[in-house]
Parts: C-alpha cells; structure tokens; sequence
C-alpha cells in the first residue's frame, strides 16, 4: 500500500525554510526557461523537502505550520557514490531513538523533551498544538517538534498526540542536543 500524505485539520499553513548550502560540482538536472531572446536559460532544479513544524510563539501557545528543508545541493555522500541531492548538515550532540505507540494510544499535553525530528516509519499518528490546530501523518512525512517553552492556558501546555487506526505508530526520534542549529519556525507567506 502507498503511503498517505499528511492530512491538515487546522488553518495554519505556512511556508518555513531551513537553508543550507553545498558544493554544485556534480551534473544537476535542468529545466529551461524562456528568455527575452530567442535563446534559452537552463537553470538548476533543487528539489525541497516539506516538513511539519511545531513551534512555540512569544506568547508561549504552541502552533503547527508547513516547513520546508531548501538548499540541497547535487554532491556525492561520499567517495564512489553516485551523486544525489544532499541538504544541509547538522552536526553535534544528537541521539536516535524508536518509539513504537500502540494502537489507541493517546499522550497527554506535554512539550518536546527536546528540539527533535520527528519520522513516522509506519502506522499513523496525529498531533494537535495549542491553537487547536491538528495534524495526522504517517510514512513519508516528517515533523520538528520545537515547542519547548510553552505556558499552560485553558489546561494545555505543548501538544498532545495519538496514534489513529488499528496499526502501532512506529517512529524514528533524531533528538538535538545544545549547540545544534534548530530551524526557524515557518513564517507566514
């Protein structure tokens, strides 16, 4: 079976950029563009990675928005690898965890223990923040849990998430530790 895309309940969509840069050595796929001459432009085509973001406002209510991992840059991972889109690095204290949320699991508000990456590997799961704003994903999709740092109001305080269906929610936990550059929340477009 395909993977579904993320199903958005909430309002909130916003673009987010997480930029990077790299080294442009290796063939890159083009697309041409008309030009104001009879000759043509061709220009590199980047793909963008979209992410979920949860984020903490200056007010301390946690929201949810569209994020979206730009900069990747055609290179090879490593000598005698073909080459491939590679986006910007992270690099420092991190840990890797799985965590596997049974059928009908449901958390109680609560922030992030940390800024982390969020990969749902299979089952599906769903995250709603304090604006109300509710989000479900499964494989294929990715979420940053950033809301640390929220205040309680009317009995919340972060975000509380659930697994949806008769399936486990399998999740892969990329956990950041101090120093690691976190992305900007998304802002609105």
């Amino acid at each position: 079976m395909a993977p579904q895309a993320a199903t958005s309940i909430g309002p909130h969509q916003h673009a987010g950029v997480l930029d990077g840069t790299a080294d442009n050595s290796a063939s890159i796929p083009t697309v041409t563009t008309p030009a104001c001459t009879p000759s043509t432009v061709t220009e590199p085509v980047a793909p963008a990675v979209s992410y979920w973001h949860v984020w903490t406002d200056a007010e301390g209510i946690s929201h949810q928005s569209r994020g979206s991992v730009q900069g990747l840059a055609m290179n090879s991972i490593s000598a005698g690898a073909a080459a491939q889109w590679i986006g910007p690095r992270s690099q420092g204290g991190m840990e890797v965890l799985f965590t596997v949320l049974p059928p009908g699991w449901q958390g109680d508000w609560h922030e992030n223990p940390a800024p982390q990456w969020i990969v749902p590997l299979s089952g599906r799961w769903a995250v709603e923040t304090m604006d109300g704003h509710q989000v479900e994903m499964g494989p294929g999709e990715v979420s940053f849990g950033g809301d640390q740092h929220t205040r309680t109001a009317d009995g919340r305080r972060g975000h509380r998430s659930w697994t949806v269906g008769d399936q486990p929610a399998v999740l892969l936990l990329v956990q950041l530790g101090p120093g690691v550059p976190v992305p900007e929340p998304p802002k609105a477009g």
